[in-house]
């Protein structure tokens, strides 16, 4: 996100909550939609779920999650997926933005990353060195969680801020000694040039990942109808690509010329699948909004439940359990 979003801890202030608005058609609308290395759009592609879509849709590309929430913020997406440290952020800067839909992923893609020939071979060996994340993405939650369950913090370490692009050359170049990301930038470091993982998420990330949308779009009856038929393909589309994850890889790497032995690595680590958008997730998310709160990184305390909607959470999990009628993620009929 461009950060100069004016941080307030002040949770008294109400949430300017869009109402819920009567059904309506989407038939005419462009929903805009952001995607971070074409992950949305070829999941899609993959499953066939964009052959018939009766609205238009709009793709906008982000390297991370924090770009992409300013974007909703300021109106130029309706939409987009983030990982759960870019939605804190959104609700720590009271952006005009709310979460609509929740999934769950691996936590092993979610690494902190040492060149082949380091000497750093555990997190306490991390301890003074300087470490390339991007600010309020996954991967600055990740290393908070990582270092606080070694009893450190991120006092203890030198952070360079460092969108994917940019942090990967300093990698490579030893301009820093560790790198925390995430997939396909995890496989692609691992496979290029041989990095190793010092910490994954195991036993301290939540691996949610969410949608993002603005404000104005679910105040738009046409738009938020829109919405509503894209976050149940997207569902839909991420059970499918569970059982066919070659094509889901390769459709992955067709869309965005990374090397197809890296998303066929980045996939085989397990996909990405929807969940309920329920209390347990708030709870867990809250922890971690807190936890970045008691680091002085957020100031005052951001109310995570203020900036979830659930309208969509019913007809995405039913799309989830049964797939999109009359095409192949259909499960109710046996269509493949």
């Amino acid at each position: 996100m461009a950060l100069a979003i004016v941080l307030s801890g002040c949770s008294s202030v109400p949430v300017d909550r869009p109402p819920v608005q009567p059904a309506a058609s989407p038939a005419g609308v462009t929903l805009v939609v952001g995607d971070q290395k074409g992950g949305s759009r070829s999941l899609l592609r993959a499953a066939e779920l964009l052959d018939d879509v009766p609205y238009r849709i709009e793709w906008r590309t982000f390297t991370a999650g924090p770009p992409l929430i300013e974007a909703a913020r300021a109106g130029a997406i309706d939409v987009g997926g983030t990982g759960n440290t870019p939605a804190i952020f959104a609700a720590a800067a009271r952006a005009r933005v709310q979460v609509v839909s929740a999934n769950r992923g691996n936590v092993t893609s979610d690494a902190i990353l040492v060149r082949r020939d380091s000497p750093i071979r555990s997190v306490a060996d991390l301890r003074g060195t300087r470490i390339a994340v991007g600010k309020g993405t996954s991967a600055h939650g990740q290393l908070l969680s990582t270092l606080r369950a070694a009893g450190m913090s991120l006092d203890d370490v030198d952070l360079t801020f460092l969108a994917p692009a940019d942090a990967y050359g300093a990698f490579r170049q030893g301009d820093v000694d560790a790198w925390a990301v995430w997939d396909p930038y995890t496989s692609q470091a691992e496979l290029d040039d041989g990095a190793r993982i010092v910490a994954d998420g195991t036993g301290t990330a939540n691996g949610y990942g969410f949608q993002v949308a603005s404000n104005a779009t679910l105040a738009d009856p046409a738009r938020s109808a829109a919405l509503a038929d894209f976050l149940a393909r997207l569902a839909a589309a991420q059970v499918y690509s569970d059982t066919h994850r070659e094509q889901r890889a390769r459709v992955w790497s067709e869309e965005t010329t990374i090397p197809l032995p890296v998303t066929r690595r980045a996939v085989a680590r397990g996909p990405d699948l929807p969940i309920p958008l329920d209390d347990t997730v708030v709870a867990s998310q809250q922890a971690l909004a807190d936890a970045f709160s008691e680091a002085g990184v957020i100031p005052g305390r951001a109310d995570i439940g203020a900036f979830v909607d659930r309208r969509y959470e019913a007809t995405t999990l039913a799309a989830a359990r049964d797939g999109i009628p009359g095409t192949p993620t259909d499960r109710r009929t046996g269509a493949r």
